[in-house]
């Protein structure tokens, strides 16, 4: 009989019940797990299920057994995938679960950052609106999302659904070529080009080598003065310390962030800690996916996943 060990299963919400492979197995679940937790906690285990817990080559080298990983996101940076292809493991994301959610949460954002939202509701936790001597007051810019430009920085999935909703909602789309390209595909435009002409800028690339502090000092300069950044991709994306510096000089509008370097966030991370006195800085904590429909799309794609698997390698 198999053994399949979840090692991480809250990254999975409890109401959302995780559906079991039809065939015969054992089952171990653990609600979270160290790093040195899991060699012990995989012994005898041919199949993994996971979200976050990193399988580097010398994890994997002590797990004999193990043939498959099946994660639970997208991402699969926590895997040597070199190693994994070297060994004999076979390892399986998930694609496609969060396509309306992610560009619903990204549509979302936008309007919170146009309409200044988050500065007229910290307003409403003191007397401010009370001690108006009028019905209202103007203290924050309100500005329409029809009209506006939005650039997009991948065309997946999810970058093609957010243009798409983008333009029913009367905003310009452009996407983002890769940075330094010598030469432009049809459908995009140049990456800088992008940069100086977006009033919001959203990520939705992979990360990569290429990718990993896209988003800094440089490239925020090429940016409009006030205009807005999200990035719902990978927190790596985005050099923090030169979001913060670009945020408190003014030359950025705002942002909104749901992903960080870090996750969770150390308490003096330099965005949660400019969340606090920055009303235009919006912070999620990488909930842009996990809607109860996505969820359940993502964990029974998993079960799909382990059992294609298994039926293919006739393994038992």
């Amino acid at each position: 009989m198999l053994k399949i060990v979840f090692l991480d299963s809250t990254a999975i919400p409890k109401h959302i019940p995780i559906p079991r492979p039809s065939f015969p197995h054992q089952w171990v679940e653990y609600e979270h797990t160290a790093p040195d937790q899991v060699i012990a906690r995989m012994q005898d285990a041919q199949i993994v299920v996971t979200s976050k817990v990193v399988f580097s080559r010398e994890v994997m080298q002590q797990l004999p057994q193990l043939k498959l990983i099946a994660i639970t996101a997208t991402g699969t940076n926590n895997v040597d995938l070199v190693a994994a292809q070297e060994l004999g493991i076979t390892v399986k994301n998930v694609t496609g679960y969060s396509s309306t959610t992610v560009p619903e949460h990204v549509i979302g954002l936008i309007y919170a950052l146009k309409h200044s939202i988050m500065s007229w509701y910290r307003d409403q936790l003191s007397a401010k609106w009370a001690d108006s001597k009028q019905f209202c007051y103007f203290d924050y810019p309100i500005t329409d999302v029809k009209g506006s430009i939005l650039g997009v920085v991948g065309k997946g999935c999810l970058g093609s659904e957010i243009g798409r909703l983008a333009t029913a909602l009367g905003m310009q789309v452009l996407y983002a070529e890769h940075k330094g390209a010598k030469t432009c595909r049809e459908g995009y435009t140049p990456f800088e080009e992008v940069l100086a002409q977006a009033d919001i800028l959203t990520l939705h690339c992979p990360l990569t080598d290429t990718t990993q502090n896209l988003i800094n000092q440089d490239t925020l300069a090429l940016m409009k003065k006030g205009a807005f950044l999200i990035n719902t991709g990978r927190g790596p994306l985005v050099d923090e310390q030169a979001l913060v510096a670009a945020l408190e000089s003014g030359h950025l509008g705002g942002a909104a962030v749901d992903v960080l370097v870090k996750e969770p966030p150390e308490k003096d991370n330099p965005i949660i800690q400019a969340a606090t006195r920055l009303p235009n800085l919006i912070v999620t904590p990488h909930i842009a996916w996990a809607s109860d429909s996505a969820v359940s799309i993502l964990v029974n794609k998993v079960k799909q996943n382990i059992e294609d698997f298994v039926k293919n390698e006739q393994i038992a």
